[in-house]
C-alpha cells in the first residue's frame, strides 16, 4: 500500500449468527441535558428550547472546532438514554444476524454549569454521572443491559483516590477510568485536555498508581500525534490494561478539518503514515487494547454535512479497511474491541452500518476474530461476567 490516501477492497458481508450470541458495544454515552449536570454549548441549549432556531444559529454560535466535532447540535442537545439507543440499534440484528445485548458506558464529559466565578469538582460530578446511570432503565423494553461503567477520573487530582472509592460505593459496575487528553496543534481542532502531554506528565504517572492498585482499566483518548504519550504510560504500568479509544483518532485523515489539518492529499498521507508508525510501536506493549470505536467520527474528516458524509456500509468499509487491517495485523484479534461511539458518530453512520462495515472488514480473519472483537474481549477486559 502506498502512502497516498488509503484504499481498501471490502469483502462481502458475513453474518454473526452462529458465531456469537450477541454483540457487546464497548463505547456508548448517555445523557439528558435537561435534567443532569451536563454542560452544553450555548447553541445546544438554544436547540433544546427552540430546535429550528437552534439549527439555524448553530453555525454562528458554536466554534468551528465544536461544529466539526459534533456536526449538529441535535447530537448533544437531546436526551440520549437506553430507549434512544435501543431505537438506533434495532436494525443491527437484521444486518449481521445477532443483536447488541450489552453496552459499556464511557464517561460523557459531564460538567456542572455554575454561575460565573464558581467551579464544580470534576470528580464529584463524575460520581453524579454514575448515580444517574444506575437509575436508567437498561435491560428493559428492548434496551441492552449495562455491563460496565468507565468513569471520569484524573490521576493528577489530589482527591483521585477518594473519588475512586466513592465510585465503587455508588456502583458495582465501575471497571475503569477515562481522561480525555486530546490536544491538537491546529487551533481550530477541538481540544479535550487542559495541557499538553498529560498522560506522560509526572503528576499523572504518580497518581496513576491509585488506579493501577485497584486493578482498573484506563481508557486513553488522544489524537494520533499523541500516541507516544500512551507508550510512556504503557511502559510505566505494564500490569494495567490501557484501552486506546477510537483507534488513536487520526484527525483529518479522510479530509480537511480545522484551519489546515488534512487539507491536501500529501497532508492526509502524512497523518496516515505517522499513525501507522506510532500504532506499530504501541502494539509491542501487551497491556494495550485498541477500541475500534469512533469509526465515523466527524473529526476524522469525512465532511461537514450535518447528516451523512459517508454514504453507506460499503464506503465506510473501504475507508476504514486499511486501519482495521493494520490494527489486527499488529495487535492481534485478542486485543481489539468494537464500540459504536454513539451518539457522537450518529450524524455520519447508523449503528447497523458501523457494525456491518466492521464485520465486512474483519471477516477475512475468520470466526474466532469476529467472536473476540465483537464480544469476548470486552467480556474479559471489563469483567462483564461479574455483573
Amino acid at each position: 500500500m502506498s502512502d497516498c490516501d488509503p484504499v481498501w477492497q471490502g469483502t462481502s458481508m458475513t453474518s454473526l449468527d452462529g458465531v456469537l450470541p450477541a454483540i457487546v458495544d464497548a463505547h456508548v454515552q448517555h445523557w439528558d441535558p435537561r435534567r443532569t449536570p451536563w454542560a452544553v454549548t450555548r447553541s445546544s441549549r438554544l436547540y433544546g428550547l427552540v430546535p429550528r432556531l437552534g439549527d439555524r444559529a448553530f453555525p454562528f454560535i458554536a466554534s468551528r472546532a465544536d461544529r466539526e466535532f459534533v456536526l449538529t447540535p441535535r447530537t448533544v442537545a437531546r436526551p440520549y438514554e437506553p430507549r434512544q439507543y435501543a431505537t438506533d440499534a434495532a436494525l443491527v440484528s437484521t444486518v449481521v444476524g445477532v443483536p447488541i445485548d450489552t453496552v459499556v458506558h464511557v464517561e460523557s464529559h459531564w460538567r456542572k454549569a455554575l454561575p460565573a466565578g464558581e467551579q464544580a469538582s470534576a470528580h464529584s460530578t463524575a460520581v453524579e454521572e454514575t448515580r444517574y446511570l444506575e437509575r436508567l432503565p437498561f435491560g428493559h423494553s428492548g434496551a441492552p443491559r449495562l455491563g460496565a461503567i468507565v468513569a471520569h477520573g484524573d490521576p493528577r487530582d489530589h482527591d483521585f483516590a477518594e473519588t475512586l472509592n466513592q465510585q465503587f460505593a455508588v456502583s458495582p459496575r465501575v471497571r475503569g477510568v477515562r481522561l480525555v487528553a486530546t490536544r491538537h496543534p491546529d487551533p481550530r481542532v477541538r481540544d479535550g485536555g487542559d495541557a499538553d502531554n498529560i498522560l506522560a506528565s509526572p503528576a499523572f504517572l504518580d497518581g496513576f498508581a491509585e488506579l493501577a492498585g485497584r486493578k482498573l482499566v484506563f481508557e486513553a483518548a488522544v489524537y494520533s500525534h499523541q500516541l507516544y504519550d500512551v507508550v510512556v504510560l504503557a511502559r510505566e504500568y505494564p500490569e494495567t490494561t490501557i484501552v486506546l479509544n477510537h483507534f488513536g483518532m487520526p484527525a483529518g485523515v479522510f479530509g480537511p478539518i480545522g484551519t489546515r489539518t488534512g487539507a491536501t492529499a500529501a497532508a492526509r498521507a502524512d497523518i496516515w503514515r505517522l499513525w501507522r508508525e506510532r500504532m506499530t510501536t504501541l502494539a509491542s506493549y501487551r497491556n494495550v487494547v485498541v477500541k475500534l470505536s469512533g469509526l465515523a467520527m466527524p473529526v476524522l474528516g469525512y465532511g461537514r454535512e450535518r447528516w451523512g458524509n459517508i454514504g453507506g456500509q460499503a464506503t465506510l468499509c473501504e475507508m476504514i479497511g486499511p486501519f482495521v487491517e493494520h490494527v489486527v495485523t499488529h495487535f492481534g484479534s485478542d486485543r481489539i474491541m468494537f464500540g459504536s461511539n454513539y451518539p457522537i458518530d450518529r450524524p455520519n453512520a447508523a449503528i447497523d452500518v458501523l457494525v456491518g462495515a466492521l464485520v465486512d472488514c474483519v471477516s477475512q480473519w475468520g470466526d474466532e476474530a469476529l467472536r473476540r472483537i465483537f464480544r469476548d474481549n470486552a467480556v474479559r477486559v471489563y469483567r462483564l461476567d461479574k455483573t
